[in-house]
């Protein structure tokens, strides 16, 4: 599921587009008029995308995407005019009036953007601290020195048992220094 806020400064407007995303299989999370509306929703989310409007009760569009966390993508919705403004910056337009099938496509595109950036974040490996770090090494090393193990053969061990009990590599190596000493 992704978290969706529609921004625009007419709350009437803002159910409307709310409307036409649910109707349309899309899980809007908020409905907001101002960006310090948004910006409380969206606070501890990772990502999102933002449908806004051009000017919000308490702000433009750019500032709210300037206080955007990283993960964020904004959907510009404004009249081809004021969309000559946000070239070059990362945030998508869609300009008005425009057609549903538009929205929805346009939608649709940014939210396979999110879980593709998901997908890919998952399957970064995670960073292990220095005390993760040495108990790996150590449990290594303990395994070369008992079983006349090379390094390489001593952490392929470790990762198998690790896979064949489905914990992780650092609880593994835990394991294997609880057993031996």
């Amino acid at each position: 599921m992704i978290n969706m806020i529609i921004a625009l400064p007419k709350i009437e407007d803002a159910r409307g587009i709310r409307s036409i995303l649910l109707k349309n299989g899309f899980h809007v999370t908020g409905v907001c008029t101002s960006g310090a509306q948004v910006l409380s929703q969206i606070d501890g989310w990772s990502d999102g995308i933002i449908v806004c409007g051009y000017k919000l009760g308490d702000m433009m569009y750019s500032e709210l995407h300037d206080c955007l966390p990283p993960g964020f993508d904004m959907l510009l919705m404004a009249s081809q005019r004021a969309m000559n403004d946000c070239l070059d910056n990362n945030i998508v337009c869609l300009s008005m009036p425009f057609k549903v099938h538009d929205l929805v496509d346009t939608v649709s595109m940014m939210s396979c953007a999110v879980t593709r950036r998901r997908r890919k974040a998952k399957q970064k490996p995670r960073e292990r601290n220095e005390e993760e770090t040495a108990l790996i090494r150590e449990a290594k090393e303990l395994l070369m020195n008992r079983n006349n193990m090379t390094e390489e053969e001593a952490y392929r061990y470790l990762q198998k048992c690790s896979m064949d009990s489905s914990t992780s590599l650092v609880e593994t190596a835990q394991m294997v220094l609880t057993m031996f000493q």
